[in-house]
């Protein structure tokens, strides 16, 4: 999918409203860059991949992570932090019957700590209107296709709130090795594993 939409308008607005707040002594002219580099630096599909591996070999941190994410990936040492406030992660677990597919059909909210920075096709106005409305060939355009049997849910992101599939075990081996097969595409809910 491409990206269908023009960033600059934003970043130019986003500058602006920085440049106020600094005028005004609200926001030191450092303080975002050092925030959001904190958010950003150690996110990646990497950390999303492990929670997902320990899940898949341990039940207590699975049921954990399924009732409340933010204190489990904790115990991993991991955190949805780092930017000015907190975000709410809730994983959602795939199952023979039930697949999960996240996007945020207002902008491009992400569990960035999680999965590292979002993918271009994921902002795109072409994914976050289309998987609403027809998950299915939208899973097809990423080669996925699923038997008719199999429930799709959509799960839309929010500032508050973000997202992380936890996909269907793909084979018993050792978490290190499970971790290894994970892909942020399969965390996100358009491919399987």
């Amino acid at each position: 999918m491409s990206d269908e939409h023009d960033d600059a308008a934003p970043a130019a607005q986003t500058r602006h409203v920085e440049g106020l707040l600094e005028a005004k002594g609200l926001l030191d002219a450092n303080e975002l860059d050092r925030a959001l580099e904190a958010f950003a630096s150690g996110g990646s599909p990497a950390q999303g991949a492990r929670v997902a591996a320990r899940a898949w070999v341990d039940d207590g941190f699975r049921t954990r992570l399924l009732m409340k994410a933010n204190d489990a990936v904790e115990e991993l040492g991991l955190s949805m932090g780092g930017g000015i406030q907190p975000q709410r992660l809730k994983v959602v677990a795939n199952s023979a019957t039930e697949h999960n597919v996240i996007v945020c059909t207002l902008c491009s909210c992400y569990p960035i700590a999680m999965l590292g920075p979002s993918p271009t096709w994921y902002k795109s106005e072409a994914y976050r209107s289309r998987v609403v409305r027809d998950p299915r060939s939208v899973l097809a355009d990423f080669g996925t296709t699923l038997p008719d049997d199999v429930h799709i849910t959509v799960w839309d992101a929010s500032s508050e709130t973000r997202y992380m599939v936890l996909p269907n075990k793909p084979a018993e081996l050792p978490e290190a090795d499970l971790a290894a097969m994970v892909t942020r595409n399969g965390l996100i809910g358009t491919a399987v594993l």
